[in-house]
């Protein structure tokens, strides 16, 4: 397997060392379990508990409140590490780092941070970001879950659709709207203790892939939230889930990382391993070009999402960058699956082998934290209007 120090020269002591630690429990504690997690669908709980004892779970949190005070580059590199042997595991360690942790060490005042960040950074508490709804997805200004204002706090009632860890979670981050005519000017962004009278875990959807990470659709009957539960003020909902999306969506890129090299890995291996004519495979110059083609893409795809974690780190702007990377690395990504499907053939087309459940993964990372059609959006924006 190349080294990460190859792939990035310029790693210092400390992430290479975080890079051989992440990587050596993910081949030995995570990989081996993943395909009996994608058949059976059970939530990865043991492998979530062991990173938050490694402080996984809340990486870009600072120390006192819970977390391990490190940067995004690091936590692009331990989402490749992780996402390269289970991306449901991985995907459960973004949300809560990038959809919920982030916006807390953002947005939360100095009570709820120790009150609501801590056991989330710690891995004590799960928690899960509430945005789309049944009939709003890409248009978070459209939202139909009503905040009704009262002297204590907020009463909310209707529902969110395509929430990962929401069967899971103990926290939910929930932006609901005071008055749906004004649309993103009156968002509300809460954080909602699951256990709360009225709240409901609804349909658990079936999907293509990441079998062991749940997706919910939530349902809320009259549940109160208190005053102390809002995160940002009254009406600024919207801006706390765009700034939580665009460092979200660099964890999609990390995740779509591991994926493609996981497929890559296998494709490699299986072409020095399989013979025809008389020789491996690997000797064939149809398999080469696709071998050249999958390392490039891969290649270019950490060059963007470590350059958007760098920009994010140094406190400049990076929301186009975000989008960029995530645009590249999941469309990469899904052709890196493919391309190591046909490496391997029919063998590839079967469960015997990671290929197969990678380009299942795969498939979702160019629609979740913003379809692919967004992010081209995003970028198109900063590029013209900007």
């Amino acid at each position: 397997m190349t080294s990460q120090s190859t792939i990035w020269p310029e790693l210092d002591d400390a992430q290479k060392m975080l890079v051989d630690q992440v990587r050596a429990f993910a081949q030995a504690q995570i990989a081996p379990k993943a395909a009996e997690l994608d058949a059976t669908g059970e939530f990865p709980l043991e492998v979530i508990s062991q990173l938050s004892e490694m402080g996984l779970m809340g990486m870009m949190t600072p120390e006192e409140f819970g977390g391990s005070g490190m940067r995004a580059v690091d936590y692009v590199i331990a989402m490749e590490e992780i996402a390269a042997a289970c991306a449901s595991t991985a995907v459960v360690m973004s949300v809560n780092n990038s959809l919920v942790c982030a916006p807390l060490t953002k947005f939360a005042n100095e009570e709820q941070k120790k009150r609501l960040l801590t056991p989330l950074a710690k891995g004590e508490k799960l928690g899960c970001f509430a945005l789309s709804e049944p009939g709003n997805g890409s248009d978070p200004g459209g939202l139909k879950l009503i905040a009704k204002k009262t002297e204590e706090g907020y009463i909310l009632r209707g529902a969110k659709n395509w929430i990962t860890n929401g069967r899971e979670a103990d926290w939910a981050l929930v932006f609901a709207t005071l008055d749906p005519a004004l649309k993103h000017k009156a968002i509300v962004a809460l954080m909602v203790d699951t256990k709360s009278a009225g709240y409901k875990v609804g349909k658990l959807e079936e999907k293509l892939g990441i079998h062991a990470s749940s997706t919910a659709q939530l349902f809320f009957d009259d549940v109160f939230v208190p005053e102390e539960n809002r995160i940002g003020g009254e009406k600024e909902g919207f801006k706390v889930a765009m700034w939580t999306l665009d460092g979200g969506r660099i964890g999609i890129a990390a995740q779509a990382l591991g994926i493609s090299r996981c497929a890559l890995e296998a494709a490699k291996k299986f072409a020095n391993e399989r013979e025809q004519f008389g020789a491996p495979i690997s000797k064939l110059q149809a398999i080469q070009f696709f071998i050249a083609d999958m390392a490039t893409r891969l290649q270019a795809a950490r060059l963007l999402t470590w350059h958007a974690a760098r920009l994010k780190d140094l406190g400049q702007p990076y929301s186009k960058e975000a989008a960029m990377a995530k645009l590249y690395a999941s469309e990469a990504s899904n052709f890196i699956c493919d391309k190591a499907i046909q490496v391997h053939g029919g063998f590839g087309y079967t469960r015997d082998y990671v290929v197969e459940r990678n380009f299942r993964d795969a498939r979702i990372t160019e629609i979740y934290e913003g379809t692919s059609e967004i992010q081209r959006i995003v970028i198109a924006s900063h590029e013209l209007f900007k």
